[in-house]
C-alpha cells in the first residue's frame, strides 16, 4: 500500500509582507530581559571598550509627607522642605547582569545623562541643581565639579581630545569645560530655550552640537566666539547626532527625523516621518548602515542610511525616552517613561571564532570513527525523518471528509491560514467526496460554511476552487432556502459579493477593450506616418524613437 501523500498546500505570502535580510537580522535579538528602575530612563550610554558596561541614567523627585517611610531605603532628605527625594543616582550596568555593578550617588537633586569618555574611564553627568559631575568609573566620589549654569543641565559630553567637556543647560547656554583646572572656557547664550541634546564631532575636537527647544541645532567651534553654524529643524529639538564621517547630522523632534549635509551649510537631505508621536532619541549601529529612532509612540524604527528607508520596526509596551546599540550590536537597550529598561541580546556570530583555535571534531565522530574526518566525497546514509501528520490529513487519511472539512473551519485556521482550508477543499474535490463532505450539516456548519466562502471567493488565488464550493452548497441547499433567516442572510451575501465581482469584472472587460482600440488606432496611425515620411529618410529615426 502506498504511503499518504500530505496535502500540498500553496504557499500564499500576506499582502504587505516582506522577509528581508534585515528582518531576518534584527529578529535575531531575543526575548527581552526587563529591570525597573526608579524614575523614567531618560539616558542611556555604552563604555566603548570591553566589557562594554553601560550606564543608565533614571531618577525623579517625590515631595510631600507621604513618601517619609521611604527614608530607610533612600539616603537623601531635605529636613528644612519635608521633601523625600527617590536615588538621584546613575548605576552602571554589566551587558547580561539584571543588578547594577556600581552606583554613583552623590547627587542632590536629579542626574542627567551619564556619558562615557572615548576610553571608558570617566563618566560626566548633569543635575537638576545645574553642577556637572566628573566620576572616575573606579571609584565613587567625583574628580572634578564644574558649576556655571544657573539652571539644571541636561545636556553633557567629551570633545573628542578628551580633556573638554560641553554641557548645555534650561538656562539656554552651552558651556564648554577645561576637565584638569575645572574651569569654564567660553559660554555661548545664542539659544532662546532650554537646551536638551548634544553630541560631539569624532573627527574635529573643537566641533560640537547642541539642539534646543526653540528649534534650531546650533555647532559650535570652540576655537569662536559665537556658533559657526545655525539649522532650523522646525519643531523642539529632542535628539541630535552626528555620523562618524563628522559631514552629516541627524536631528529628531517632533514626528520628524531629518538629515543635514553640514559640508554644504545645513542642507536638508532627506525629512522622515515614520513615527506618529514625538521622537525621543537617535542611535547609529556600529557600522553606521543603520540608524534607530525611538519615540512616544511606542516603536522603534530602523532605517537604511543608503535609502532611508524603514528596514525593521520594534514595538514595546510603553514610550520610549532613550535607546542605545553596545559598540558590537550585539545588545539593544531602550529605556521607557515607566522606568522599565528593555535589554534584548543577540547570539554572536559563529562565524567570527577565534583564528588560532581549530575546530575540533564533533564527539561522536571520535567515538565512531576514531579521529576520521568526513570527507567531501563519501556517502552519508541518514536515518529517513518520520513525517508528523496535521489533525486533518490524519482525517483524510483514514476517509473521513466531513470531519477534515470540519478541522480546517476551525478559527485559527480558517481566520490566518485560510489556503490550508481552500487546499482541503480542493483535495476533496479532487477525490469527488466534497459533495458529501459538505451535505448533512445543520444550521451553524452551513452559516459558518457560507461566511467563509462569502468573505473569501473574491480572491483570485481562490476564487477557482471556491466557485465549485458555492455552486455545490447552492445545489445541496436548495431545498432548505427559506427555513432559516440566518443560512437565507448568508446567501444572500454570497449573491451581492458574487454579484458585485461580476460588476467590476465588466468594468475591466470594458477598459481593457477601450484601451485595445486605442492601442490598435496607434499603431495604424504610426505605420502610415511611417509610409508617408518613408521617402525622405526620417523613418529610422522615427522608430528609433518610438522604440525609446
Amino acid at each position: 500500500m502506498a504511503a499518504y501523500k500530505p496535502v500540498v498546500v500553496q504557499a500564499c505570502p500576506r499582502l504587505g509582507e516582506r522577509v528581508t535580510q534585515d528582518t531576518v537580522y534584527w529578529r535575531g535579538y531575543k526575548t527581552p530581559v526587563q529591570i525597573k528602575e526608579f524614575g523614567a530612563v531618560t539616558k542611556i550610554d555604552f563604555s566603548p571598550v570591553l566589557p562594554y558596561n553601560y550606564a543608565v541614567t533614571a531618577s525623579s523627585r517625590v515631595g510631600g509627607f507621604t513618601e517619609v517611610f521611604m527614608l530607610s531605603f533612600f539616603s537623601w532628605y531635605h529636613a528644612s522642605e519635608l521633601n523625600v527625594f527617590l536615588p538621584c543616582q546613575i548605576h552602571i550596568y554589566g551587558r547580561y547582569s539584571q543588578e547594577p555593578i556600581k552606583t554613583f550617588s552623590r547627587f542632590r537633586d536629579a542626574a542627567y545623562c551619564a556619558t562615557y569618555r572615548d576610553d571608558g574611564n570617566l563618566l560626566v553627568a548633569g543635575s537638576e541643581e545645574g553642577s556637572i559631575r566628573l566620576f572616575d568609573i573606579s571609584g565613587k566620589a567625583p574628580l572634578r565639579q564644574f558649576d556655571g549654569h544657573t539652571k539644571a543641565v541636561h545636556v553633557v559630553g567629551f570633545l573628542s581630545d578628551k580633556y573638554r567637556i560641553f554641557s548645555g543647560g534650561d538656562d539656554y547656554s552651552s558651556n564648554l569645560w577645561d576637565i584638569p583646572s575645572a574651569t569654564e572656557i567660553v559660554s555661548y547664550s545664542e539659544h532662546t530655550d532650554y537646551v536638551r541634546c548634544g553630541c560631539a564631532s569624532k573627527v574635529n575636537a573643537d566641533v560640537f552640537v547642541t539642539g534646543s527647544y526653540d528649534h534650531t541645532v546650533k555647532l559650535f567651534d570652540a576655537r569662536t566666539k559665537s556658533s559657526v553654524m545655525t539649522i532650523e529643524h522646525g519643531q523642539p529639538v529632542e535628539s541630535v547626532l552626528l555620523f562618524p564621517s563628522g559631514g552629516l547630522l541627524v536631528s529628531a523632534g517632533g514626528r520628524y527625523v531629518k538629515v543635514w549635509d553640514v559640508l554644504k551649510g545645513g542642507q536638508l537631505l532627506v525629512s522622515l516621518k515614520n513615527h506618529h508621536k514625538t521622537v525621543t532619541c537617535l542611535c547609529l549601529n556600529s557600522s553606521g548602515q543603520r540608524l534607530l529612532s525611538g519615540s512616544l509612540d511606542r516603536h522603534v524604527k530602523i532605517y537604511s542610511t543608503t535609502s532611508y528607508k524603514v528596514v525593521h520596526s520594534f514595538n514595546y509596551a510603553t514610550s520610549i525616552l532613550s535607546l542605545a546599540l553596545s559598540p558590537e550590536d550585539e545588545t539593544i537597550v531602550v529605556g521607557m517613561t515607566n522606568g522599565v529598561l528593555n535589554i534584548k541580546h543577540r547570539k554572536p556570530d559563529e562565524r567570527k571564532e577565534k583564528s588560532g583555535k581549530k575546530r575540533q571534531p564533533a564527539y561522536r565522530t571520535h567515538v565512531k570513527g576514531r579521529t576520521y574526518m568526513p570527507k567531501q566525497e563519501d556517502f552519508c546514509v541518514s536515518k529517513p525523518v518520520k513525517r508528523v501528520l496535521r489533525k486533518y490529513d490524519k482525517l483524510l487519511k483514514s476517509f473521513q471528509s466531513s470531519k477534515a472539512l470540519d478541522a480546517v473551519l476551525e478559527p485559527p485556521i480558517r481566520l490566518y491560514t485560510p489556503e490550508v482550508t481552500v487546499a482541503v477543499m480542493q483535495e476533496l474535490h479532487r477525490r469527488g467526496t466534497l459533495r458529501s463532505a459538505l451535505a448533512g450539516r445543520d444550521e451553524k456548519q452551513i452559516n459558518l460554511l457560507l461566511t467563509f466562502v462569502a468573505r473569501r471567493v473574491i480572491e483570485p488565488r481562490f476564487t477557482p476552487v471556491l466557485v465549485t464550493v458555492a455552486d455545490m452548497i447552492t445545489d445541496i441547499y436548495q431545498p432548505v432556502v427559506g427555513q432559516s433567516a440566518i443560512v437565507d442572510r448568508q446567501f444572500v451575501r454570497l449573491h451581492e459579493a458574487i454579484g458585485k465581482e461580476i460588476d467590476y469584472q465588466e468594468e475591466l472587460l470594458e477598459v481593457l477593450g477601450m484601451m485595445d482600440t486605442l492601442f490598435a488606432t496607434f499603431t495604424n496611425k504610426t505605420a502610415t506616418y511611417l509610409e508617408e515620411n518613408k521617402s525622405n529618410g526620417l523613418a529610422g529615426t522615427i522608430e528609433t524613437n518610438i522604440d525609446d
